[in-house]
């Protein structure tokens, strides 16, 4: 039975559908990003982020897209954190981590009624919507288009992932992060 899902879900012009260091993505549909290569599809759960591959033809993919990517700010992590807040109180979801980098999201979320693809939609539109009331949305798309989930079947795997979605910051070379929206994991 699942117990909580793990989401990662990325800034427009983060992980790319041909990133050489792989992808869940089915397609690669903007020419611009093609003409760099198919999709690298990848099955693993583990993360990929520190494969080696070749980092200039990711570079130059990146640099072909339409908008810019988009990095966050503190500020604008500051209030995407409040617009996730915003969001957990109006659907009860319970999140026992997250943590908003500058370039995507982790969240450990327990199990709710609403899948967890809606969940995510949810959360972006929230952060987008704070993001815009404080006047420090981006001037392009914001979002990259999907999420992964990794579904949490069980206490070991559910404290595995809060306690990497918390250390997450740190090897990232940035402070703890704190949310007001966080509940305890107890198994």
């Amino acid at each position: 039975m699942i117990l909580a899902t793990h989401l990662i879900f990325c800034a427009y012009g983060f992980w790319l559908p041909n990133d050489p260091r792989g992808s869940w993505s089915e397609k690669v549909v903007a020419w611009e990003l093609f003409q760099y290569g198919d999709t690298t599809k990848t099955s693993t759960r583990q993360s990929v982020a520190h494969r080696q591959h070749d980092w200039q033809r990711r570079l130059a993919a990146k640099s072909a897209l339409k908008d810019p990517p988009v990095i966050f700010s503190g500020l604008q992590a500051r209030a995407i954190g409040r617009g996730f807040a915003r969001a957990a109180a109006e659907s009860g979801y319970v999140v026992y981590a997250c943590c908003i980098l500058p370039e995507h999201v982790h969240a450990v979320i327990k199990r709710h009624e609403k899948p967890a693809v809606q969940i995510v939609g949810h959360l972006k539109s929230a952060a987008t919507k704070r993001l815009t009331e404080e006047r420090i949305c981006p001037d392009s798309k914001v979002w990259a288009r999907g999420s992964w989930q990794v579904f949490l079947e069980n206490p070991q795997e559910v404290q595995r992932a809060v306690r990497y979605v918390q250390n997450n910051p740190i090897r990232a070379n940035k402070a703890p992060q704190r949310w007001s929206f966080i509940s305890l994991y107890a198994s």
